[in-house]
């Protein structure tokens, strides 16, 4: 007769190896997840590489230099290519013009500088209604994505309460600016 000492200890021993059995095979497990980190990072990479080349072509980066060349040898300067749904957003600066921007995000800036609403600024929802989008999360937070990739770039300003505004004149960034600068930057 098999002693109940000898039954527990049986049991202990096979459940000691479906452990170790399953440990060798989170290690793998965990290997392999390991290696596709590596290569989704690598593609997530080399797919913001390809946007950033094909969003700021070298016709744009050295327009001027390129314009002054044409002009040198008297030739017309090219015109410049026109931004493509799914571009990056330039930052703003100075003198860039609105045509800087692809179609979509042209038209979230012409509505937010529209309808600012007295100060109080223009929400997602609003802005998803005016752009003639279904009013559903989906959309909104798209166009939120969108104005908020504006307001990091300068194009907008984003309040807050989680509405935008149209950017504050130059005149008065410089002001604000300079103030803080003598004020010891508060």
């Amino acid at each position: 007769m098999t002693s109940v000492m000898g039954l527990v200890e049986e049991r202990e021993t096979v459940a000691r190896v479906r452990a170790e059995e399953l440990r060798a095979e989170a290690e793998r497990v965990l290997a392999e997840l390991a290696d596709a980190e590596w290569v989704l990072e690598r593609r997530v990479i080399a797919r913001e590489e390809l946007a950033e080349t094909l969003a700021a072509p070298a016709a744009t980066v050295d327009a001027p230099a390129d314009a002054a060349r044409q002009a040198a040898a008297g030739r017309p300067a090219e015109a410049p290519t026109a931004p493509v749904a799914g571009s990056i957003v330039p930052r703003w600066h100075a003198g860039m013009p609105l045509q800087a921007l692809s179609v979509d995000y042209r038209r979230i800036v012409e509505l937010v500088e529209r309808e600012a609403g007295g100060g109080e600024g223009v929400s997602a929802k609003e802005l998803a209604s005016r752009l003639g989008l279904d009013v559903v999360p989906a959309k909104i937070e798209g166009v939120r994505s969108k104005a908020k990739r504006l307001a990091e770039r300068g194009w907008l300003e984003g309040l807050p309460t989680g509405r935008f505004t149209p950017r504050p004149p130059i005149a008065t960034v410089q002001m604000v600016t300079s103030r803080a600068g003598r004020d010891g930057g508060s």
